[in-house]
């Protein structure tokens, strides 16, 4: 749920979710996959969020006939997600966070949520604890006795400190009632990146990965044969791309077509370095709708292995190659990569690590043996998830 779950397109962080019994979904940055795969997934939820209308601060979100609240918009500068600023590229104080909170608590109290979803929050997100325990406070006081949920992906970002899983631990006793988990715990359970997991056993819910509907055509052949090269959102993918690029400049499998698919937060500046020397046989353009058919379709995925991606080259039987990020204090991509790969899932190149050599050699082996069976996934998460919620309301 995540692109993501964890940024929008990355850099743009999403928050908090209200789910109403009668009426609507009302929101504050949740990734526009959960509405996309929850509609297509579960009917009667779905009567709720058929898309109709496109947000204007988040390129490609359909909410439908839900109804959408922008808090004050904040992204992050830096590789760490550290460095917060608003929409004017001003650093966030302490006015403007007092400014969020209060209408995000008068949001809570205008719509009277049957349930709050809060996304990677307390495992993640804790630089809106400003908001986010006034909030809990909040629901807890509430007469309705609204249900607090809170919805995370399959890997969790190491924390060294041991504080800070001990903070995790009691928050989720204190304010919680579930936490659903958006992956397939025959593949990673959370006691793998989470050492206090048996505290919190009995909230823990498996949803399995949540998929983004494919937007395909049977009679299309646009990727066919092709070596996909997907960088997600492309806020941090600039390194890759680069080095990707020189390598495909030294002839590396040049009787395969190559398509570069990268996001719309990549850099103008990167993207024109890269296409002011065309290379034959290769192709480079933004983000497209229809990327998992290209992966399906394509002889070989290169790609980095955020929530998102991953779950769609599993869906397929496409080989497959992970140059996890491993920018600032990001754990969360080499960890899902390496056990993936420790199951004959797919190949792994560190970014560190990527060069000609290594990549060759990791597209050998991908390719080498494709008659092996697909690793078995759940990724009904998406029809779970919305099943799950509304018998909770």
């Amino acid at each position: 749920m995540r692109e993501r779950w964890q940024r929008l397109g990355e850099g743009v962080l999403s928050q908090v979710g209200f789910v109403h019994k009668e009426k609507y979904l009302a929101l504050s940055f949740l990734p526009a996959t959960f509405f996309q795969e929850v509609n297509s997934s579960y009917k009667d939820l779905a009567n709720q969020l058929r898309p109709k209308k496109k947000v204007e601060y988040i390129p490609n979100l359909n909410v439908g006939s839900a109804k959408f609240h922008q808090l004050p918009p904040v992204r992050s500068l830096d590789r760490n997600f550290k460095l917060l600023v608003d929409e004017t590229g001003q650093k966030i104080d302490d006015k403007w966070r007092q400014n969020r909170c209060s209408t995000l608590l008068n949001l809570f109290e205008e719509t009277k949520p049957s349930i709050i979803l809060t996304e990677l929050f307390p495992f993640g997100r804790r630089q809106f604890r400003f908001e986010l325990i006034p909030l809990l406070d909040r629901a807890q006081e509430a007469k309705w006795k609204p249900k607090i949920i809170a919805s995370m992906r399959d890997i969790l970002v190491t924390k060294f400190r041991q504080d800070r899983n001990i903070e995790i631990s009691e928050t989720l006793t204190k304010y919680y009632d579930k936490v659903l988990v958006h992956g397939d715990e025959q593949i990673i359970t959370l006691e793998e990146t989470y050492p206090l997991s048996h505290e919190i056993t009995h909230l823990v819910e498996y949803t399995g990965y949540v998929l983004n509907p494919s937007i395909s055509d049977s009679k299309e052949t646009v990727g066919s044969g092709e070596v996909v090269v997907s960088l997600g959102g492309g806020a941090v993918g600039s390194d890759t791309l680069t080095k990707l690029f020189k390598i495909r400049r030294e002839n590396l499998m040049d009787d395969t077509p190559w398509r570069f698919i990268v996001g719309p937060h990549m850099p103008e500046e990167t993207l024109r370095e890269v296409k002011r020397s065309p290379i034959k046989n290769t192709i480079v353009e933004r983000m497209r709708p229809d990327l998992p058919s290209l992966i399906s379709r394509a002889r070989l995925s290169i790609s980095q292995a955020g929530y998102n991606t991953v779950a769609e080259v599993l869906s397929c039987n496409t080989p497959a190659i992970f140059v996890p990020f491993e920018g600032g204090d990001e754990t969360e991509q080499r960890i899902r990569a390496d056990l993936l790969a420790k199951r004959g899932a797919v190949e792994v190149v560190y970014e560190d690590e990527l060069d000609s050599h290594t990549l060759a050699k990791a597209i050998t082996t991908a390719l080498k043996d494709q008659t092996k069976k697909p690793l078995k996934i759940d990724l009904d998460g998406a029809k779970r998830t919305a099943k799950f919620l509304s018998e909770m309301i």
